[in-house]
């Protein structure tokens, strides 16, 4: 009887995986599908052109992908130091009564939906930006900090359970050879928990890079390429969002898909990308 219920879960479990791969082809499948019109007619020139005008039937996706790349490399690069510092904190440094605490309001700050980041973008730190700096406050930096406050709870939640794995021993052991603080944590509980720490760095980077509504918000939807980070600026699901009820041709539509079809093309290779290398090179450095 236990041999036949192994059987029936394995076979479960492989039914289940196949079908998140079925999933994704037809997902993927569809995009390709409602993309051919606007891949007939543009080639591959909407990816490099950057002019956006719906009223003259041309589109170019350029803004937007520039937009999705940069507004994510800002937020990753503003919230990785502190989901590492803050998970640090949480798993080696923080008193006894501060774990449970402030662990949970962070699980509780990654279970806030998008919207309301938002929403606490637009009324706070518009006007912030816009004050510090100039400008209209709503910029690709003020959508940078944002998504970077919005993904920061995830990672540090999902950093600190990945420190907490480090044996006792180990860390016992090293504070008997005369380690500091310091050395324990650089020399043993980041290295023991590598992997686990770039999983969730890799895990937050792809709900960065397909963030909608906390960027719609406080980006501004301007297709236009700019090194000025106070200027207003576009990404391809701020485009999507604003722009999908409104398409009234066939092409316009069709263009809007082939901006999601290429948004999940650059997920799947960026966090392929850093999946296989860096994981295979901590495995190799294990």
């Amino acid at each position: 009887m236990g041999i036949i219920i192994d059987r029936i879960f394995a076979n479960l479990t492989k039914i289940i995986a196949v079908a998140v791969l079925l999933l994704v082809a037809w997902i993927f499948t569809v995009l390709l599908q409602h993309s051919m019109e606007s891949i007939e007619y543009f080639g591959f020139d909407f990816i490099t052109e950057s002019k956006w005008a719906p009223n003259l039937e041309k589109f170019g996706a350029l803004p937007a992908i520039y937009g999705s790349v940069l507004s994510t490399f800002l937020a990753m690069v503003l919230a990785v130091p502190l989901a590492i510092g803050v998970a640090i904190f949480l798993s080696e440094l923080a008193p006894a009564k501060l774990k449970s605490p402030v662990g949970v309001s962070i699980e509780l700050l990654a279970a806030i939906p998008s919207v309301i980041y938002g929403m606490w973008g637009l009324f706070y730190f518009v006007p912030i930006i816009r004050d510090a700096f100039g400008g209209i406050g709503i910029s690709m930096l003020t959508a940078g900090i944002v998504l970077s406050i919005m993904i920061l709870p995830f990672m540090a939640a999902v950093t600190r359970d990945a420190m907490n794995t480090t044996p006792d021993i180990l860390k016992e052991s090293a504070y008997a050879l005369g380690g500091t603080k310091w050395d324990v944590i650089k020399d043993i509980v980041i290295p023991y928990a590598k992997a686990g720490i770039i999983g969730s760095f890799i895990l937050a980077l792809g709900r960065a890079i397909g963030e909608t509504m906390a960027v719609t918000f406080v980006m501004g939807n301007v297709h236009k390429i700019s090194t000025d980070l106070l200027q207003p600026a576009t990404s391809i699901p701020v485009t999507l969002a604003n722009e999908f009820t409104e398409a009234d041709t066939d092409l316009y539509y069709s263009s809007l898909f082939e901006l999601s079809l290429i948004l999940l093309v650059i997920s799947f290779t960026i966090i392929s990308i850093a999946k296989f290398y860096f994981l295979r090179r901590t495995k190799v450095a294990s």
